[in-house]
């Protein structure tokens, strides 16, 4: 699909995912309006690292998903909706629940209302695998049962299933990509992979909480470009879509092998500070994603090594903006 000139509003587009797609679909020629929380220090978040060609070429708005009136301004005059804004710290949905259901639910309704009320082309809805709680089975594929194991998956559970009933109920052509563990460039220390390379560049420990889970992790260039293919296919429309590897990997087994990345020989501990309650602990994702190869014609590029060693150089080059013994955010 040609993007020249067409007009794409990108919601989050700040955050980690958002960041890389403004910058993939502003290289691909779409004039992209880019919707950033507002703030007194008019900071455009991870924008703000995007190449200066880039940064004049796109629309900034800054403002709410929470605010229905924002948000549908922001949906005038645009071919298609990719909406990531959404609160994802897990720890931080135990203290402020509510902040969830505001941000993750009814903002998620309001972008539904805005695009259909405006005509979009096509609307990609950021939906999560950790809406499937831990496996049932594995691979996950999409019929796998949703389980609202924090009140982070629950609110994006309520998101992805309003986003089904505007497509049942007024035929709007959205669709929900369900990424696995991204990773990459730009990622905070909220995250686990980041945490582990800063702790291991700063500390004499790296401290985690359980090593046990299993994720499947995802280099962040080819969740973006699954979330292209997302809204470039039309019988996608209703349609949810899994993005990851297909491949598991422990947490105790991903930290020894950024350590051996790094050439690092320090202990790896772990802290009850960073461990799920215990019925909230999601213990094995891996990705089934037959569907998004067969109906997307998708598949990852970046090995597991290849990514890290980006996410490795970036954190190097910008150890200044890590928080790595701060987790409840």
């Amino acid at each position: 699909m040609d993007w020249t000139g067409k007009k794409v509003l990108i919601t989050g587009a700040g955050g980690f995912i958002g960041s890389h797609l403004v910058e993939e679909m502003a290289r691909r020629g779409a004039g992209v309006r880019a919707m950033v929380r507002y703030n007194s220090r008019n900071h455009w978040g991870n924008l703000e690292l995007l190449p200066g060609e880039i940064k004049r070429g796109i629309e900034v708005i800054a403002g709410d998903v929470r605010d229905p009136f924002f948000v549908d301004a922001a949906a005038e005059g645009v071919d298609t909706v990719f909406h990531l804004a959404a609160l994802i710290a897990i720890p931080y949905s135990y203290a402020a629940p509510q902040s969830y259901v505001d941000t993750n639910v009814t903002g998620t309704l309001n972008v539904l209302q805005a695009a259909r009320r405006h005509g979009a082309r096509k609307i990609v809805h950021t939906s999560t695998s950790e809406t499937y709680g831990t496996a049932l089975y594995t691979p996950i594929d999409e019929k796998h049962p949703l389980q609202g194991q924090s009140p982070y998956s629950a609110s994006k559970i309520g998101a992805d299933k309003l986003a089904e009933s505007f497509f049942r109920s007024f035929d709007l052509p959205v669709a929900t990509i369900r990424p696995f563990n991204t990773f990459g460039p730009r990622q905070s220390a909220r995250a686990v992979i980041p945490t582990i390379v800063s702790q291991a560049l700063t500390r004499d420990r790296v401290e985690l909480g359980s090593l046990s889970p299993v994720r499947d992790l995802t280099f962040v260039g080819d969740t973006v470009s699954g979330f292209v293919r997302v809204a470039e296919v039309p019988e996608t429309a209703g349609e949810v879509i899994n993005v990851g590897t297909g491949q598991g990997v422990t947490v105790g087994e991903l930290a020894e092998r950024i350590l051996a990345l790094l050439g690092v020989s320090v202990p790896i501990t772990t802290s009850e500070e960073r461990v799920r309650p215990e019925k909230s602990e999601v213990f094995t994702l891996i990705c089934g994603n037959a569907k998004a190869r067969e109906l997307l014609n998708w598949r990852p590029e970046t090995s597991l090594d290849a990514g890290l060693g980006a996410v490795i150089d970036w954190v190097r080059s910008n150890l200044d903006a890590f928080k790595p013994d701060i987790y409840n955010v």
